[in-house]
This record gives C-alpha cells, sequence and structure tokens, in this order.
C-alpha cells in the first residue's frame, strides 16, 4: 500500500514538472511577442526573467525523476538533496537575470529608446501574467502537498513572476497616461532589483536544507508528533538533529528510558514510538536513537508506574519543545 502511494506521488510530482515546462515555454513567447509589439524595457525585462522560467523547469524536470529514485547503497537517505541544487540553481538564474536586466534599463534609460503599441503590449503581457497566475497557485500547492523543494521554489517563483508583470503593466499604463518615456526603463530597474532580492532569498533557503540547517517549522511539526505519540517509558529526548533529503528526513536523538529496563523491552518501545510518530510526521521519513539510562536524575519527570528505583515523586513530564528535543539533557533530580 506504502509503495502504491509513492508510486502516486512521484507521478503527480512528474506531471506537475511538465506542467511547468511547457506553461513556462508559451508564457515565455508571448512576452517575447509583446515585447516584439512593445519595444518596451519593461517587457524585455519581464520575458528574460521568463526565460529563467523556462530554463528552472527543464532542470527542475529532470532534477524530478532524480529524487524519485529510492534510496539506495550509494544514497542511503535517498535522491531528495538533488531538489535542493535545482532550487539553487534557479535562484542563481534569477539573481543573473535580475543583473542582466539592470543593464539593459539602464542603457535604454541613458539612450531613450520609445515605446510603441503599447495598448496591445498590456493585453499579451496581461494574459502572461494571468497564466503565470495559475501556473505559480498549482506548482507551489502541488509543492506544498507532495513535499517537493524544487516544485515549491518554481511555484514561489512564478507567483513573484506575476508581481513583477503586474508591475510592468503598471509601468505602461503611466506610459500611456502621462507620456513620459523614461516611466518605462525605471520600472524594468525596479523589477531587476525586486528579481535580485528573490533569486538570493531562494538560494538562501536552498542552501540552508543543503548543509542541514536546522528549520524551526520542520522541527515544530516533529515536537508535535512526538508529543502526540509519547507513552510511559519515553522519558526525555535531547539533542535532536534532522538531515533533510527531499521529502525523506532522516532525525536522530537522544531518548532517556528506564534505566532498570532490559535491551528487548527498550527495542520494543523504541520501534513501535518510531512507526507512530512518522506515521503522524508530515514527511517521510526514520527515527535513530541513542539510549540513555535515566540514572534516576529523571524521577520527577517520569510517568512509569511502579518504579522500583524511583527516588522523587512525579510531577509533570517535561512537554517536547523545538527548544528541549534540540538541547541537552536536563535532569532534575539532585
Amino acid at each position: 500500500m506504502a509503495e502504491s502511494i509513492f508510486n502516486t506521488t512521484d507521478r503527480i510530482r512528474n506531471r506537475a514538472a511538465w506542467i511547468s515546462a511547457i506553461a513556462s515555454i508559451l508564457i515565455f513567447l508571448l512576452k517575447v511577442y509583446a515585447y516584439r509589439l512593445t519595444n518596451s524595457a519593461a517587457v524585455l525585462s519581464d520575458a528574460l526573467e521568463s526565460i529563467v522560467n523556462v530554463i528552472a523547469a527543464g532542470v527542475a524536470l529532470y532534477v524530478i525523476r532524480i529524487s524519485s529514485e529510492p534510496a539506495d547503497e550509494n544514497h542511503p537517505y535517498g535522491h531528495g538533496k538533488a531538489e535542493s541544487f535545482s532550487s539553487t540553481f534557479e535562484g542563481g538564474l534569477i539573481f543573473f537575470a535580475a543583473v542582466m536586466i539592470i543593464a539593459e534599463s539602464i542603457k535604454a534609460l541613458i539612450y531613450h529608446e520609445p515605446a510603441q503599441k503599447l495598448e496591445l503590449g498590456l493585453v499579451f503581457v496581461g494574459a502572461a501574467a494571468i497564466l503565470n497566475l495559475v501556473l505559480g497557485l498549482y506548482l507551489k500547492n502541488t509543492g506544498i502537498k507532495h513535499q517537493s523543494e524544487a516544485l515549491r521554489a518554481s511555484g514561489t517563483h512564478v507567483l513573484s513572476d506575476v508581481v513583477t508583470t503586474v508591475g510592468v503593466m503598471l509601468g505602461l499604463g503611466l506610459v500611456l497616461l502621462t507620456g513620459w518615456e523614461w516611466i518605462d526603463p525605471v520600472v524594468a530597474i525596479l523589477v531587476g532589483l525586486q528579481l535580485a532580492y528573490s533569486g538570493y532569498k531562494i538560494v538562501r533557503e536552498s542552501l540552508g536544507v543543503l548543509m542541514d540547517e536546522q528549520n524551526e517549522e520542520v522541527l515544530g511539526n516533529l515536537a508535535r508528533s512526538l508529543e502526540k505519540n509519547r507513552r510511559p517509558g519515553i522519558i526525555d529526548i535531547h539533542e535532536l538533529r534532522t538531515i533533510r533529503s527531499g521529502r525523506f528526513h532522516h532525525v536522530d536523538a537522544h531518548l532517556v528510558v528506564p534505566e532498570y529496563w532490559d535491551v528487548s523491552r527498550v527495542h520494543s518501545l523504541g520501534n513501535a514510538f518510531e512507526a507512530d510518530v512518522v506515521r503522524d510526521y508530515e514527511f517521510d521519513g526514520e527515527l535513530a536513537f541513542h539510549i540513555d539510562p535515566c540514572k534516576k536524575s529523571f524521577c520527577s519527570v517520569c510517568s512509569v508506574p511502579d518504579c522500583p528505583i524511583r527516588q522523587a515523586p512525579f510531577q509533570q513530564e517535561r512537554p517536547f519543545t523545538v527548544k528541549s528535543l534540540t538541547g541537552g539533557p536536563q535532569p532534575t533530580n539532585p
């Protein structure tokens, strides 16, 4: 059953990547035609950004196929980090496109190349914006639902493209109303600056995943799953770390259990606890526990009934929070 669900998820992700690639080409052609009609620097900036969309969509299509491959001997955590490379590449392309847009816009501002047929250009640019809005929402929702970092990054970028296109349309509208030609390249420069910031954000987030930077949102979700499935014998969890590889997460942590329990009992508890936590966790994953004996120092937060070595009465379990899980052990008894 799990294998069937996994394959269905992969098919949905691949279909979304194909839709993104085809739609990006159509939108790019619309914007290029609008530029040929108008000779507008702002429209050119929008079209240059769409080149990034086309290239990024092609890369995402390839990367999603790689990331769908299961773990193997050489890739024990799977191939999911390929999606982070895709996102980093896309962010770099966006930043490069922003530099090109700013350079071309400054040139247009200096040499004053007038725009033309702006009314017709607005129609084509507006159509591209509507298509981008639909595509961006689809990619982002699919990426969130099926844990695809590449699709999520592409969706975010496409939606930012909608914002810049709307800005371009407002700029063209102002040129039509006022006749001030300098507005066109100035709008293009503003578009380039916005794109540069967007590219920086995508690269920063993707590098965080590649370097296994801790993510508060992911850790919060994991903390809720650990707390929900807590049972007697799970006294404390600390020094928790995660490795994110696409939608597969490897989690290791120190698990404090009663020191008088034998190996078999601890093993059974750990396996059952892991299965329940992973079932309720929003990502696929695995937990690896380093077992720590309580050494009578956790009595006041231990809910194990009839403990033969208890040194202090049970008061309250230590709640699992991001801070407590990622920090060190906190024994409570002297």
